[in-house]
């Protein structure tokens, strides 16, 4: 969800509903003096000092949870350092009124985030937090919501993306989720489900039951549904799926096997690949009249599309020059261009949602790498490589990509994050083994 500076209401991230407030905080008169903020793509990057305290009130406990995933959220994004609370002068602070600033910065603390909780009789409970600039002793934003003692978590990621914002001049990515597949059991039977959490790992939530193979979960643009293959029965099939309300719909019953289905960007319309004979071609589908309009025609075999941002091309894979390569053409079909010229075979693109890079995966030799290029195949930049990595998907700022590797042997498939930088790379929690990971936008 984004926040907005008067009323917002928020669905809640479980099939139930649940209003969630949020209103701005009043900012106290101070200077004018420069502010702090955090330029990520600048040479020799140092994340930044950042002290969040327990956020006092009358649930301490609740506090020290909030701050403990806000921290757990920053460090993980790689741009901000959170100072160890045993460093901190001043132990408690007071959110309504100004920190002791000097205490603040003789631990090098640039930034400062303090922040209480409060029920009313009726159980819901008031989280409200500051943030602070130390060293120019101001507060740059302040929010206050009100929700059920349930959401306590999803606030906590609304408060990060909030801090993530102010400082950076970049859209959050915390309050988010991840749909993937579930795997487990042994290597040679493996138990596919699809699963659902948020993008930090914890509120898991599956979603099929693993009767049937399920591959490449994609989200809509509402957050609300999502399409994925099945292989149960005889021919694959492409499904839709609300994510609230457990509904699932067949999108088509198409002769043949179906590939990668994807939305398009206002989500009235899937775009896949179809395989007719020796040959797979793209296709479209209208969600509203079932109608399918078919996008390229060659012997080859044209699979993995995604839509730019603003829907106007797609980017897809094809072997159509004797190897896997990346192509973009017009969204409604026409003369393709190809935009990888590296070694090795490229595969799996996907579009930024800020529509300055395709994300791909590249193998060479024994090694997969997941990378990025502009979109005329320009800046070419690998991110990690190893072993298997594949299928990178975009979180909704653009900034980060996960993507699942699998180390080889009898283990599984395991989720990362990385940066598009390729400084930052960390492990994301999940049950068990998993792979195929969609993020999704933010909440709304």
């Amino acid at each position: 969800m984004t926040v907005r500076p008067m009323h917002l209401f928020a669905r809640a991230a479980t099939a139930a509903l649940a209003a969630l407030a949020a209103t701005v905080l009043a900012t106290p008169p101070t200077p004018a003096r420069a502010e702090i903020s955090i330029t990520v793509d600048r040479g020799n990057f140092q994340p930044m000092p950042i002290a969040i305290t327990d956020f006092g009130g009358t649930d301490p406990n609740l506090g020290a949870q909030i701050s403990a995933v806000i921290t757990n959220n920053l460090r993980r994004s790689g741009v901000f350092a959170p100072i160890d609370k045993k460093a901190f002068v001043e132990k408690t602070t007071n959110s309504e009124v100004a920190p002791q600033f000097d205490s603040w910065k003789v631990i090098n603390a640039q930034a400062l985030v303090t922040g209480r909780i409060t029920r009313d009789p009726s159980g819901r409970f008031k989280a409200e937090f500051r943030l602070w600039d130390v060293f120019a002793g101001q507060q740059l934003t302040g929010q206050q919501y009100f929700t059920d003692p349930n959401n306590w978590r999803r606030v906590a990621h609304i408060i990060s993306d909030a801090i993530y914002s102010r400082l950076t001049g970049d859209k959050g990515f915390f309050d988010s989720r991840v749909v993937f597949v579930d795997e487990t059991g042994p290597k040679d039977n493996r138990k596919k489900r699809l699963a659902l959490m948020d993008q930090d790992g914890f509120n898991v939530r599956y979603l099929t039951r693993g009767d049937d193979l399920v591959v490449t979960p994609r989200f809509s643009p509402n957050s609300q549904e999502v399409t994925y293959m099945s292989f149960g029965g005889s021919d694959p099939k492409v499904y839709l799926l609300n994510i609230e309300t457990g509904q699932r719909e067949i999108v088509g019953n198409f002769p043949g096997m179906t590939f990668a289905p994807r939305f398009s960007p206002d989500g009235q319309k899937i775009v896949m690949s179809l395989a007719q004979g020796a040959s797979t071609n793209l296709f479209v589908m209208d969600l509203r009249s079932r109608q399918t309009t078919r996008l390229t025609d060659t012997a080859a075999i044209d699979t993995s599309p995604s839509y730019s941002p603003d829907g106007s091309q797609i980017t897809f894979e094809s072997d159509r020059g004797g190897a896997q390569q990346i192509y973009v053409m017009p969204a409604g079909g026409g003369a393709a261009r190809r935009i990888s010229f590296g070694e090795g075979r490229y595969s799996t693109p996907v579009w930024s949602p800020r529509g300055d890079y395709i994300a791909f995966t590249r193998q060479k030799g024994g090694t997969f790498a997941i990378g990025i290029m502009k979109p005329d195949g320009s800046g070419e930049r690998i991110l990690t490589e190893g072993f298997h990595n594949e299928g990178p998907t975009w979180a909704p700022n653009g900034r980060y990509l996960m993507f699942f590797r699998d180390a080889g042997g009898n283990s599984g498939a395991r989720l990362f994050m990385v940066d598009t930088t390729g400084r930052v790379e960390v492990p994301v929690p999940s049950p068990g083994y998993a792979s195929d990971p969609a993020w999704s936008p933010l909440l709304n």
